[in-house]
């Protein structure tokens, strides 16, 4: 997986660290924001090992933080940077977290489908620190490689277009022609 285009765990931090006053704040989509009364609910660490379409065995480490919604609003409620800092370091006195890690932000409430996604920018604005989420997506690591993504057992590439099919052409036959034709009530049908 290219890290490269990813905030890393160590980056996601220091700008907690930079920002301890600030009101954490996360726009899931376009003028939408999870309520100020969330919680972080946990703080996950996953290895992931896979194997690609050619072949390739890829690995990386993601951590994944969890907001939760509570149903009632909690006024008042609103996290500063020094708070998720606060979370932050009782997770890491039990799990050591990767600092090259992708972080991932995992959230869902009534009016969205829990996802994971990326934190893209970051803005101080006024007093708030604003964590801008941007979508996960699939991919193919193979053509991403710009490679071949390998073949099928039947020979195939297993990520090439699918081929047209060619549209049947029917001819039309001159029955008449070729024999006698079959007439109702003649017993042949």
């Amino acid at each position: 997986m290219n890290n490269s285009a990813f905030i890393n765990w160590e980056t996601f931090k220091t700008q907690l660290q930079q920002n301890p006053n600030q009101i954490l704040q996360f726009e899931y989509a376009a003028g939408k924001w999870v309520d100020p009364s969330y919680h972080i609910t946990e703080i996950k660490q996953a290895p992931i090992v896979s194997v690609d379409c050619g072949g390739v065995m890829n690995s990386w480490t993601e951590i994944i933080v969890q907001l939760w919604e509570p149903r009632e609003t909690e006024e008042g409620r609103a996290m500063q940077a020094s708070k998720a800092m606060s979370i932050v370091d009782i997770v890491e006195k039990k799990l050591p977290l990767n600092p090259n890690a992708i972080v991932k932000i995992e959230f869902g409430n009534s009016q969205f489908d829990t996802r994971q996604m990326y934190p893209g920018n970051f803005t101080v604005s006024g007093q708030d620190l604003i964590v801008n989420l941007t979508p996960d997506y699939t991919q193919c690591k193979a053509i991403n490689r710009g490679g071949s993504c390998g073949t099928t057992s039947d020979g195939e590439e297993c990520c090439a277009p699918v081929a047209k099919a060619e549209p049947v052409k029917l001819k039309m036959v001159n029955l008449a022609a070729d024999g006698p034709v079959c007439k109702p009530g003649g017993g042949c049908c």
